[in-house]
């Protein structure tokens, strides 16, 4: 088995044009809490909120005179909530329905027409704004809706051009651009809305994204067998590679996969995980600015950098992994079980640590920062144990566990919000702790009943040995 150079190759430029597009799908679901700082009239978002007295004030900006053109709507706190929230309600419905679609037509024009929907109604945003509030929710939940596909799609796609020893690689590659989609459009949100007016941060973003559909349904197929333009060698390669794999049967093994305890061990470390990140995704900036009363939102380099770290972390874990799976030969459940358990320790340490600073607030981002970037070696450890388990069911699989994980981005900021009422320190160290323990619970639970192997039922043969 002859490996094919990576350089140019059809399966890197999958990764690099998957790259390009949870760029864009992270950048439209975070614009929003971006620009609805813009969009809510002053007065109206600040319900007098107990500020604690714990720590001095260090905001000495100068204001700049910003554009004030945009339309501004008399949202209360709870009316933004709801703002927020309603993506969630959409993305968590398509997730397995993504999975088992993808898996009968096909992911390239599942995730193809989910970005291409998704950056549509982020087009329609503004219009919405204007119509009211139910038009906007709606909009979101269906923006949702049309991102719930996406995850499910790409890993489905994977399972037929990712060879099993470049999966860590090609993965990472193409996920790695949804931090990075953070991390750039929280800034650049933020200065579009400054100088612009907060309208153009969803006309823009919302542009780029069907452009990037027209490249999408011009230069990808779903299986190297039907692309046109990719080399005998390298397609012999990936199908080769796969050969014992893949399962050919029609009818998906429902029961025994919900029986499947490895699958049970990617759900509850991808719920953990999901839990702290959704936690700090949301809630960062309003512990920075009521307890170290330091406004991130100012400092919108501060609020990308934990995801900067986190992008660069995905990607050198990606390649850390395959190395070691083909050159010092170790078992690929031992490198996802070690990359799972550096990725959701590391990070409930540093996320206590920064409930414990006082009022250090250099040290409270470098714990954060240090926190979320370690979350990246994940990416090679649960995240793609999908493929390793059941390469065929790749994305029905990821269905299912992201729809697990999408309930922290539900739940987890509401409890948080419930346990901060009088936002002191000893409360916000509890809302620490719950994120560290159940961090720690699902990496101990991943290390004990993970599997690297494709499991029984997800190959061919699987019925035979049964009768």
């Amino acid at each position: 088995l002859v490996s094919v150079p990576a350089c140019c190759s059809t399966r890197y430029n999958l990764a690099l044009l998957a790259c390009f597009g949870f760029f864009l799908l992270y950048a439209l679901r975070v614009n929003l809490s971006v620009a609805l700082v813009d969009m809510v009239e002053p007065n109206t978002s600040l319900a007098k909120n107990v500020t604690s007295n714990v720590c001095p004030e260090h905001s000495s900006t100068v204001n700049v005179p910003r554009n004030t053109t945009g339309e501004k709507y008399s949202w209360d706190a709870d009316t933004q909530g709801w703002i927020l929230g309603s993506f969630f309600y959409g993305y968590i419905i398509t997730q397995i329905p993504g999975g088992y679609l993808a898996s009968k037509i096909g992911g390239k024009l599942l995730l193809g027409f989910g970005i291409f929907g998704t950056s549509v109604f982020t087009l329609l945003t503004p219009l919405a704004a204007n119509l009211g509030v139910g038009y906007l929710i709606a909009v979101r939940a269906l923006e949702g809706l049309g991102e719930g596909v996406t995850f499910p799609a790409m890993h489905s796609m994977w399972s037929s051009w990712a060879p099993p020893l470049e999966r860590s690689k090609l993965l990472s590659i193409s996920y790695a651009g949804a931090q990075l989609g953070t991390v750039v459009s929280l800034p650049l949100s933020g200065l579009i809305c400054y100088y612009m007016n907060w309208v153009y941060v969803f006309y823009i973003f919302g542009a780029l994204g069907v452009l990037w559909w027209f490249f999408w349904m011009c230069l990808v197929s779903d299986t190297p067998e039907t692309h046109r333009s990719i080399s005998h060698a390298e397609r012999e390669y990936i199908l080769s590679s796969l050969k014992d794999q893949l399962s050919t049967q029609k009818s998906v093994p429902w029961r025994p996969m919900l029986e499947s305890l490895p699958l049970w061990a990617i759900v509850v470390a991808h719920f953990s995980y999901n839990w702290t990140f959704y936690t700090l995704l949301t809630l960062l900036p309003t512990y920075m600015k009521e307890i170290l009363r330091f406004d991130a939102q100012e400092n919108g380099f501060l609020s990308a950098l934990p995801y900067f770290g986190c992008w660069l972390c995905i990607i050198l874990s990606g390649q850390i992994a395959d190395y070691l799976r083909e050159k010092q030969n170790f078992s690929t459940v031992c490198v996802r079980k070690c990359f799972t358990l550096i990725g959701m320790i590391g990070p409930a340490v540093f996320l206590v640590a920064a409930g414990f600073i006082g009022c250090n607030y250099a040290l409270a981002v470098a714990f954060v920062t240090i926190s979320t970037t370690l979350g990246g070696f994940c990416t090679s450890g649960y995240s793609i144990n999908h493929l390793d388990i059941a390469p065929s069911y790749a994305g029905i699989l990821l269905g299912i566990t992201n729809s697990f994980a999408t309930i922290p981005g539900m739940v987890g900021p509401v409890i948080a919000k419930n346990l901060t009422h009088n936002n002191t320190v000893g409360e916000w160290q509890m809302v620490f702790y719950i994120a560290a323990s159940i961090n720690l619970f699902g990496a101990i639970f991943f290390a004990l009943f993970a599997s690297g192997e494709v499991q029984d039922w997800a190959v061919s043969g699987y019925h035979l040995h049964r009768n």
